[in-house]
């Protein structure tokens, strides 16, 4: 199979990246504009193989996205390329209005083009995989779960921006009867995921030495997903899903976000212990503005539909994730030495 990625240099991504471009039975082109998050040493491992190729554009170029889908002619678009971080969004919400909006309307734009002059075959195998968040969702109570039906209410520039990234991409489906699925997923945690993110942010800076930043009481409740697991979801949609048709992936793990930091620092005790318990660096400072209370997710449609399920529970993938970062130093150093050096993003709106 012959598949675009975009944003293939980032943390889902390259995960994307690593999982598809380790077989040879597919061909992979990497879209990614190299931002700050995007990093080609988390593909290193696939990077020369013959069935990887890495495109340097952004997908709001409509004229670069066209050429290049035409030229490569895939069977499927994976499209992972956003920006991410709410604390971002609340400093510049311009760049999540440009990719988010701007970059799938061009890609959509790009792909209708492509598919429309395929033959009949190829265009009901063709698919557009359009990956998003449960952030569209808005916040939840105490009890219940965002389900495929959840009427959308984002509350940050960023899950406004990839709300309407889904409104898009459900109108193209809709309206020019492209095969077009959408997913929306809990938060991501694993390998390579850019230090900005709460559990990389928390373990280095715990390996560091320095306080542990907690927004507000650290109640806010989030549904955590192994990033394997999510590559294994999208690679079930990939096959077995039905156009026209939106999918929750989650991971059923609901942790209030100082069980997570806690939890961290009893791991960073174990293997790199410190002369006090790791969670006396622990520091409550202000809240996010706006911050969401809880996600989590309803995932019954895509375990009875597609039959899958996540693997991994969080007390392993957390593991596994920061014994990643304590043994990958080169791979984190070089960007605190560059682009974030651990600062707080988004503190006031």
């Amino acid at each position: 199979m012959r598949i675009v990625v975009t944003g293939g240099l980032g943390f889902i991504g390259s995960a994307v990246v690593r999982h598809f471009a380790a077989s040879a039975e597919h061909q992979i082109l990497n879209i990614d504009k190299c931002t700050y998050a995007g990093n080609p040493a988390s593909v290193t491992n696939v990077a020369d193989n013959s069935n990887y190729s890495h495109l340097h554009a952004d997908i709001a170029d409509t004229t670069a996205m066209t050429a290049a889908i035409n030229e490569f002619e895939p069977d499927a678009v994976l499209h992972l390329a956003a920006e991410s971080h709410v604390d971002r969004s609340i400093d510049g919400p311009g760049d999540f209005i440009h990719t988010n909006l701007v970059g799938t309307f061009s890609l959509l734009q790009a792909a209708r083009d492509y598919w429309d002059k395929l033959p009949a075959a190829r265009q009901a195998d063709f698919r557009f995989i359009h990956v998003s968040t449960d952030e569209v969702f808005g916040s939840l109570g105490d009890t219940g779960a965002f389900s495929e039906t959840t009427p959308y209410n984002p509350n940050s520039p960023y899950s406004a921006s990839k709300a309407g990234s889904d409104h898009l991409a459900r109108a193209w489906h809709h309206t020019y009867g492209m095969p077009i699925i959408v997913t929306n997923c809990s938060n991501n945690y694993g390998p390579y995921q850019f230090p900005e993110k709460l559990i990389p942010l928390v373990t280095l800076k715990g390996l560091a030495g320095e306080p542990l930043p907690v927004y507000g009481q650290g109640k806010n409740i989030r549904d955590w997903l192994f990033v394997d697991d999510h590559v294994s979801a999208l690679a079930c949609v990939l096959e077995k899903g039905a156009p026209g048709e939106t999918y929750n992936i989650g991971g059923s793990c609901e942790l209030t976000n100082i069980e997570v930091v806690k939890a961290i620092c009893e791991i960073l005790d174990r293997y790199r212990p410190a002369a006090a318990p790791h969670v006396n660096l622990i520091e409550h400072v202000q809240d996010r503005p706006g911050h969401d209370f809880r996600y989590a997710m309803n995932t019954e449609k895509i375990n009875a539909e597609l039959g899958w399920s996540p693997a991994e529970n969080f007390i392993t993938g957390l593991e596994k994730t920061v014994n990643w970062y304590i043994e990958n130093t080169q791979w984190w150093q070089s960007i605190l030495d560059g682009s974030y050096r651990l600062e707080r993003l988004g503190a006031k709106p």
